[in-house]
């Protein structure tokens, strides 16, 4: 009897297959990273055939490391890094263009413009986003102007356009299968979040043919077959869900209320709201946060765009670490009289600033800071973007509680130091839960419980398990003085990158 589910993780730097048994444990798993493209200054690209075969790569390895068979694998759930853009042609699969990365800002401009003409209102009206470059819409309409004949091809049906689930998707079921789920949908700036469909209006604002289009599934759902070739049997793809989306699901935050953190290359925080859309007046998303067998749940999302990726520089730009486990050891150990402060908006900042333009910098450094301190400041800067998301939360929502809990989970959760300094930041506890591997957990659940192997919610809930928990312990004056010296640092920051602007 099938009782095994595999979990595609696609995400931003790497691909991931994790494979689970029907008591959610992890039986084995494959990783393999993939390129980073980065074709001038704000733009992140991605070879979307390296992806497609790090994944083939990494489940053919998971497979074979469980010693199992296909044939026993009951389903199989994708979770992907989300609004990143595809266009392909129908009839090979072969990709027009590389694959513009979420943290792409080269369509700054072509945003501002759809500012200037009122846009922004009608948009946050139906999406619950805002007009940014982060989204698909404007990348695709991107590629369409930009790729000889793409345009033409697209309103001639030629061409389709998907997030990378809907690319895995396709080459999956050998092309049989267009489809992707409702979280992914609502980040493309398209899909109107209240209505649950493909929206014509934003389709005229942006200029994207609607034939390009996905089919929209709920999160669980019969998505397709994989080819029998691909993994010695066919199996099915029942549960679709953007990664962050995933992680909420994996996390159990199935309540109003319940709040959750990702920690990778970047950094997303969601708030659960239940069944109604929740309106933010402080620049964060409403999105939505699930759909099952129907019904709708959304959450208020704010997205930092760099969390990990900053000790990754300090890694593979800076140099002066060697693996990004050494961060928190450093910080430890760092000067704590040296007061530096870093603002890593290496690809501008997020919510709740949503400055696109503004590029990273750091302030206090002397002729003693050295790798202890840069690190330290790297995951301080986590903490400190993790606040600012917290405490706008607080304000939209009436429904937070003050003393609720964050569930946590990602790369970086793992080092101790970054989780009680966040504890201390946000003076919040700070839950880790014993399978750090939630987001690929989140997709799983959801071909689990399509396949019935797995239990329904309200069963999953009770098999989460706390591995630890984090109390704060810095007293509130130092913690008002430090946050308020990161506001600070923020504030100049945005304020030198206008000044530049103005000046070029």
């Amino acid at each position: 009897m099938a009782s095994y589910i595999l979990a595609i993780d696609q995400g931003t730097t790497s691909s991931r297959a994790i494979l689970f048994d029907d008591a959610f444990h992890i039986i084995s798993s494959a990783q393999q990273e993939f390129t980073q493209h980065f074709p001038a200054s704000g733009m992140v690209e991605h070879d979307v055939e390296e992806i497609w075969h790090s994944v083939v790569a990494t489940c053919r390895k998971a497979i074979a490391d469980a010693g199992i068979k296909a044939t026993q694998i009951a389903g199989i759930g994708i979770t992907n890094q989300r609004e990143t853009t595809v266009i392909w042609e129908k009839s090979s699969g072969k990709p027009i263009h590389h694959a513009i990365v979420w943290q792409d800002r080269r369509t700054s401009s072509f945003c501002n413009e759809l500012k200037a003409s009122g846009y922004e209102e009608t948009v946050r009206d139906k999406t619950g986003l805002l007009l940014d470059p982060y989204f698909s819409a404007t990348k695709i309409n991107w590629l369409l102007n930009h790729v000889d004949g793409a345009r033409k091809k697209a309103n001639n049906g030629e061409l389709l356009f998907g997030t990378i689930d809907t690319y895995l998707l396709w080459r999956l079921t050998d092309g049989a299968s267009h489809k992707t789920d409702a979280t992914n949908a609502s980040r493309t700036l398209l899909f109107n979040t209240e209505k649950n469909e493909w929206d014509d209006e934003l389709l005229k604002i942006f200029n994207i043919p609607r034939a390009i289009l996905p089919t929209v599934e709920d999160c669980a759902a019969e998505f397709g077959n994989t080819v029998t070739d691909l993994f010695g049997a066919s199996i099915p793809v029942l549960g679709i869900a953007g990664d962050q989306h995933a992680a909420v699901l994996g996390q159990a935050c199935f309540s109003p209320g319940m709040i959750k953190s990702t920690y990778g290359t970047g950094c997303f925080v969601m708030l659960n709201t239940g069944e109604q859309r929740a309106v933010s007046n402080n620049r964060l998303l409403s999105t939505i946060a699930y759909r099952i067998d129907g019904k709708t749940t959304y959450a208020l999302e704010g997205s930092i765009f760099i969390a990990g990726a900053a000790v990754q520089w300090l890694r593979d730009g800076l140099k002066i670490i060697d693996d990004a486990s050494q961060t928190g050891g450093l910080a430890a150990e760092a000067d704590r009289s040296q007061d530096v402060i870093m603002v890593p908006a290496f690809a501008g900042l997020g919510a709740p600033y949503w400055e696109p333009d503004v590029r990273g910098a750091i302030f206090g450094l002397t002729r003693n800071t050295g790798p202890r301190e840069l690190s330290r400041a790297a995951l301080e800067a986590v903490c400190y973007q993790t606040r600012d998301l917290v405490d706008a939360m607080k304000k939209d929502w009436q429904g937070q509680k003050e003393e609720s809990v964050l569930r946590v989970d990602g790369g970086m959760v793992a080092s101790d130091w970054t989780m009680q300094y966040l504890a201390d930041t946000l003076a919040t506890s700070i839950d880790r839960p014993s399978i750090l591997e939630t987001t690929a957990l989140g997709a799983a659940w959801l071909a689990g419980m399509k396949s019935g192997v797995w239990p329904d919610m309200e069963g999953f809930s009770k098999s989460w398990k706390l591995q630890n928990r984090f109390e704060p312990r810095l007293d509130e004056a130092k913690r008002a003085c430090r946050y308020k010296a990161w506001r600070a640092a923020v504030e100049s920051t945005i304020a030198q990158s206008k000044a530049s602007s103005n000046d070029n």
